[in-house]
């Protein structure tokens, strides 16, 4: 399971937040989250740079 939820809610940001920084959809997010989805590499990227966190932190 991915740690995205758990670095979003400790910068205290929305899953709208979020998708918008990391320039993805918000129910992506949502399913990410709720592991209904796997992210792609580059969609990983994507949420760390968002997150300001190496992608080896979000796995």
């Amino acid at each position: 399971m991915y740690k995205i939820k758990q670095m979003r809610e400790e910068l205290g940001l929305t899953q709208e937040d979020l998708a918008n920084r990391a320039r993805v959809n918000r129910c992506y997010i949502s399913e990410l989250e709720n592991g209904r989805r796997n992210p792609t590499l580059k969609t990983l990227k994507k949420l760390a740079k968002a997150l300001n966190c190496k992608v080896g932190d979000l796995v």
